[in-house]
């Protein structure tokens, strides 16, 4: 990594604002007393993955979805959002990161999510690389741990060793997740772009105020995964 690139990814953004004094409070919180960077990456993954609710049913007409400060604050967010809030968390305790964007075909989602998307191909899904050990890492912190419970599927570790990305199969050797498209790498987080292409692709999902009902984990809980 380039000092250019390694400034960018560590410099605050308009949606990856590392700089803001929440963001940067709750990072010296959660890694006091942690050294090595892998360590701290870790303990901010399960942060992000575990205490911020996965949840697809997000305003996404509302740019603060996108933003790691509002998510942060709203305890809840989407996979784009989850991922702005950890590369923030990784930038705050200095570990260079940044937002990657894929299209995965999701087997196990639920059918109101089904419904609401129309496909079970989702676009533009928000991961995170960071830059460990002399090489950039991809981590998945979307689905907390309670949902991969009703899920039937382990939560995704990462120990900022090695790749955290979705696992392909549940815990009955289920289809789970499949990588489809790579949309490559992003400083900070596309949110205008993103907010019209999820109005485009998936306008039943798209309302103000966000697609009312239940929970995912309510959902999960009460029906069967989709197939």
């Amino acid at each position: 990594m380039n000092p250019t690139e390694q400034r960018l990814c560590l410099g605050p953004a308009e949606y990856v604002d590392s700089d803001h004094s929440a963001i940067r409070k709750h990072a010296v919180k959660l890694t006091a007393g942690l050294g090595r960077d892998a360590e701290r990456a870790k303990v901010l993954y399960e942060a992000v993955r575990d205490s911020v609710r996965y949840d697809p049913y997000v305003d996404y007409t509302d740019l603060e979805s996108f933003r790691a400060s509002s998510v942060l604050a709203a305890g809840r967010g989407y996979c784009v959002g989850k991922a702005a809030l950890y590369a923030a968390l990784c930038r705050a305790a200095g570990i260079p990161a940044r937002i990657g964007l894929s299209d995965v075909r999701n087997h196990l989602a639920t059918p109101r999510l089904l419904k609401a998307v129309g496909t079970d191909l989702f676009s533009y899904h928000g991961y995170v690389e960071v830059h460990l050990g002399g090489r950039w890492l991809k981590a998945t912190p979307t689905f907390n741990a309670s949902l991969c419970a009703r899920l039937g599927v382990e939560p995704l570790d990462f120990d900022g060793t090695g790749d955290a990305l979705f696992q392909p199969f549940d815990g009955e050797g289920r289809s789970f997740m499949d990588y489809v498209v790579n949309h490559g790498t992003f400083f900070d987080v596309p949110a205008k772009f993103l907010m019209g292409e999820m109005a485009r692709l998936y306008p039943a999902l798209c309302r103000p105020g966000g697609y009312r009902g239940q929970s995912m984990e309510e959902e999960a809980g009460e029906s069967a995964p989709a197939s």
